[in-house]
């Protein structure tokens, strides 16, 4: 199988990566802010959301865990979580950490089955991947924030993502050009978790 050529020859997939932790890292601040704590909860808020799904996808795939590796992640994710907390209150009110967490779901998706597919992981797995690099952290930041997580919600989320990673290992395939294949990929993503947000579009609940 042929291998992406992640880091040198799409840098493209690496911003991709950082405006991944960036918004991820506001939506774990803006979690903080709701519960009003302190400017350290703001910041392990902001790490573990913006790092948990990377932190999981990089053991699974038995690559060194990103954020120890690039000083970029922890510090991008410090510097969102101080501009949360001196923002005024009314900049992150009504749906500002839903939007801010689908920006990263798209973004994340993508990336995360980018870097299965640069290590020789099959489609399958790697579009997998893209979705526990873009779901989990928003996991644990609700359950460390006591609200229920986003997987018991009904409307549409990790589909979300598993349509971003999915078009985007399917693009790659056919040898759509990295950068174009991750912006109409992440576009997939975020416009479906958008109508998530604002219609309630949800997939249909078992009734047995």
């Amino acid at each position: 199988m042929t291998l992406l050529p992640l880091d040198h020859l799409a840098p493209a997939l690496v911003w991709l990566d950082i405006a991944g932790i960036a918004v991820f890292a506001v939506s774990g601040a803006l979690a903080a802010a709701r519960l009003k704590q302190n400017l350290v909860t703001f910041a392990f808020f902001a790490a573990i959301t913006s790092t948990g799904g990377g932190t999981v996808r990089d053991l699974l795939l038995g690559a060194p865990v990103f954020w120890m590796h690039d000083p970029r992640a922890i510090t991008t994710c410090l510097g969102m979580a101080v501009l949360v907390w001196f923002t005024p209150a009314w900049l992150w009110r009504g749906k500002a950490l839903d939007w801010f967490d689908a920006l990263g779901l798209a973004a994340y998706a993508v990336y995360g089955a980018a870097k299965a597919l640069s290590l020789g992981i099959p489609a399958l797995p790697a579009t997998v991947m893209g979705v526990v690099t873009a779901c989990v952290g928003g996991i644990i930041r609700d359950v460390l924030a006591g609200e229920p997580s986003i997987l018991l919600r009904p409307e549409i989320y990790v589909t979300a993502a598993a349509l971003a990673a999915a078009l985007f290992v399917g693009l790659s395939l056919l040898g759509v050009p990295l950068p174009l294949a991750a912006g109409l990929a992440a576009t997939a993503g975020f416009v479906l978790r958008a109508l998530a947000i604002v219609r309630g579009l949800a997939l249909p609940l078992y009734r047995g």
